[in-house]
């Protein structure tokens, strides 16, 4: 997997599908629909047909077919006829230079990675959810007890909408590339297309075509939507790249045709409002039909006047018929509302949000690095917000006066729909709404400052047009520095892990990895301790682990752990050797993969384990090494690991080393900024954007040391222009270093009537085997 598949070729390949289809919406609707519009009208058939084919496991399969197909339709039969139109060079600039903004976080990283990482995890399950779409359909049928599974049967099980994931997983598959590299350039295509979506709405009313095009590419980079997308908002842009298109339709839905006396005319004209209405709907669930039903009602009165009473009503009929045509799969399946739970009513949830947003980042300028925090420089954020809110509302009052009804309907139904959501909805949904509604309001404050200056005030119009966007490219600049990106090298790891032991399953991770045990690890049945789960991974004490933590394999309960045959374990001076059973079968950077045979040879009495976090070993006490001699009886075995001790420095300054050797340099916590350790001077290694969820290490390294005490140092980076380096730096230490007794520690086993030898020796476990 390279960039240049993830961030060139993929996009390449949505946009030929999306031109495809889009030729095939304007042929069948009289060819009504602008150049700039092709893409979005595309994007809306990708969505309905996808919907169609995935709503049956049988016809799954012929999602990828189906819109390859229409894709050729279109563009045979526009050539055909010899109905190319001219492009327009302005809206595919612009459209470029938007996806470039949303690339940037990523592409100037060096990998095809994805934002979000450790902020939010449900990035992991869109994923999980598009591979199964594209494989199955809604259908869970055949999947064993795992967290992929219990992932899919919460979110497609109960009905959650996954309309914006099928134009992803169409050109996903076509490129072949896995979805969690793709993730990102999907969201950046879909900006691209609500900047298409928003040349054509303001065109009328903003005609130089220097300054529409400034509106355009600032307005679709909202920085509340651009906050969004770097955690993952993928139905956020995909419903606002929808609704800005419906209200682009608008126009073609109500105005009278040319060839009116032909049959099937007003239905021609209603197709791509239609189309845009069950895309939606497939996105956000029908209930998300609120976003253009204030749209639809100023249609009708506009159509009204354009039609009189008779046109009017045979259009909405039209209207009405296809919608409903469009969206049988989606009601058919019994979902017409999306899941009520205690994060879409609860007046008081406002879970990773943190706090609930503050009203005025709905406007798109809110300069800072993470949009749940207020910002350091609060009064300009207010200046800036309250000013993009007045001009607005001059925004609205020209369209209005201009008679650009198309970009008044969109103005007015987000603001409404985005109103009414608050009112309702909790904290988690007034966010999501205000991210959605965002670019329609920064776009009016925008129109408000082009059209002062263009006619009104050419000085004070062009200042405030450049303070807003001055303001957006500031917030989304801070927005940059301080996104969370995933560590991509770890998670092809464990790409590489599920490719090569698929099959081998049931598998269990004891650190908290959504993306493992959700996508990456699906082929191996796997569970995380502290995820989502079919069984209860009981620990030793009889409790379970909390969502997000760790826990060492000698924590978790021996019949718990036996039940699976693979283990995925982070490296960590912290993890012990899995029981005697297991054995080593890959080695690797960040994970080590043991595995137990299919039937063991002999069951273990008894896993007693030694040591702590901070030191996973210990000396016995001769007592329990006796007890479970005992316990083994008679041809017995004991077995054991020796462990010896972790060195640990907690001031981050000097640590003491009981005997030379290998160690391995691990520090506890979290690196952004490029972080280098130093023992004694010399580089042991460097590490940066390596984001750890709760209890894991960075790795620096290995080094050999001498017995004694040794200068320990950690040196980081000053702030740069790259991605992530901005913000506070995380936490980091204590150091700790752990002896390299080699990747499989030997395990010893020693006859029952022989085991006072174990007394005294520092080790990892002890267990007892009984007679073979």
């Amino acid at each position: 997997m390279s960039l240049l598949t993830a961030w060139i070729v993929f996009p390449l390949v949505a946009a030929l599908l999306c031109a495809g289809t889009g030729l095939l919406v304007d042929l069948l609707s009289g060819g009504r629909l602008s150049g700039a519009l092709i893409l979005p009208a595309g994007f809306a058939l990708l969505v309905v047909a996808g919907i169609s084919t995935t709503a049956l496991e049988a016809t799954a399969g012929l999602t990828v077919p189906l819109a390859v197909a229409l894709a050729a339709a279109g563009a045979g039969l526009t050539l055909l006829d010899w109905r190319f139109g001219r492009p327009d060079p302005w809206a595919a600039g612009v459209a470029v230079a938007v996806f470039l903004v949303f690339a940037a976080p990523v592409v100037l990283s060096g990998e095809p990675t994805f934002a979000g990482y450790i902020k939010l995890d449900d990035t992991a399950t869109w994923i999980a959810m598009t591979d199964r779409l594209m494989d199955s359909g809604l259908s869970l049928a055949g999947l064993e007890p795992s967290t992929y599974r219990s992932a899919l049967e919460a979110y497609t099980g109960a009905g959650y909408p996954v309309g914006a994931n099928l134009p992803w997983g169409i050109a996903g598959r076509i490129t072949g590339q896995d979805f969690a590299w793709t993730f990102d350039p999907y969201i950046a295509f879909m900006a691209a297309l609500l900047s298409l979506s928003f040349g054509s709405l303001c065109r009328r009313l903003v005609g130089s075509p220097v300054l529409r095009s400034l509106v355009v590419f600032v307005a679709a980079q909202a920085a509340l939507l651009y906050g969004y997308y770097l955690w993952g908002g993928v139905k956020e842009v995909a419903a606002t790249t929808l609704v800005a298109f419906a209200a682009a339709m608008l126009g073609i839905a109500v105005r009278p045709v040319a060839t009116v006396a032909r049959r099937g005319a007003g239905a021609r004209a209603a197709l791509p409002l239609a189309l845009a209405a069950a895309a939606l709907a497939a996105v956000l669930s029908p209930a998300g039909l609120i976003w253009i039903g204030v749209l639809l009602a100023g249609g009708a009165l506009w159509a009204w006047r354009e039609l009189g009473p008779r046109g009017a009503t045979v259009r909405a009929a039209w209207l009405a018929a296809l919608a409903l045509l469009l969206m049988l799969p989606l009601l058919a399946g019994g979902h017409l509302t999306p899941p009520v739970e205690h994060a879409v009513t609860d007046q008081s949830a406002v879970l990773n949000l943190l706090q609930p947003l503050h009203p005025l980042q709905v406007m798109g300028v809110w300069p800072s690095g993470d949009f749940r925090l207020r910002p350091s420089h609060l009064t300009i954020a207010w200046f800036l917000a309250l000013a993009a809110a007045a001009l607005a509302l001059a925004g609205v009052y020209l369209a209005v006066r201009g008679r650009a009804w198309r970009v008044t309907a969109f103005i007015v139904t987000a603001a409404l729909a985005c109103a009414a959501i608050a009112f309702a909805g909790s904290p988690w949904v007034e966010g999501k709404a205000m991210a959605t509604a965002s670019p329609a309001f920064l776009l009016a404050a925008l129109i408000g400052a082009a059209l002062l200056y263009r006619r009104f005030l050419p000085l004070e119009g062009g200042i405030l047009l450049a303070l807003l966007a001055v303001g957006v490219l500031w917030s989304n600049a801070l927005a940059y520095h301080d996104v969370s990106l995933a560590p991509y090298a770890q998670l092809r790891e464990l790409e590489l892990i599920g490719e090569e032991h698929a099959g081998q399953g049931p598998a269990l991770m004891t650190e908290y990895q959504p993306y493992g045990v959700r996508h990456f690890l699906r082929d191996l049945d796997a569970e995380g301790a502290s995820e989502l789960r079919y069984r209860p991974v009981s620990l030793v004490d009889g409790t379970t682990l909390e969502k997000g933590d760790w826990a060492d394999t000698d924590e978790v309960s021996l019949d718990a752990l036996l039940t699976y045959r693979t283990l995925v374990l982070r490296r960590s001076p912290a993890q012990s050797r899995p029981p005697s059973v297991y054995s080593l079968v890959r080695a690797g950077d960040f994970y080590d993969v043991w595995q137990r045979p299919l039937q063991p040879a002999r069951p273990i009495l008894e896993h007693l384990p030694l040591g702590d976090f901070d030191d996973p070993g210990a000396v016995p006490a001769c007592d329990e090494v006796r007890r479970l001699a005992d316990l083994a009886g008679p041809g017995g075995e004991v077995a054991a690991v020796h462990r010896s001790p972790n060195a640990v420095s907690l001031q981050l300054r000097r640590v003491r080393v009981p005997r030379a050797g290998l160690y391995d340099v691990y520090a506890l916590g979290s690196v952004r900024n490029r972080v280098t350790a130093l023992l004694d001077g010399e580089e042991v290694g460097s590490v940066a954007m390596q984001l750890n969820e709760a209890r894991q290490f960075v790795d620096f390294g290995r080094v050999r040391l001498d017995a004694g005490a040794h200068r320990v140092q950690l040196l980081e980076d000053g702030q740069s222009l790259a991605p992530g380096t901005g913000g506070p730096p995380p936490p980091l230490g204590p150091l700790v270093l752990s002896p390299s007794g080699g990747e499989d520690p030997r395990v010893v086993r020693v006859p029952a009537s022989r085991a006072d030898r174990l007394c005294g020796q520092r080790l990892d476990w002890i267990e007892a085997l009984p007679a073979r």
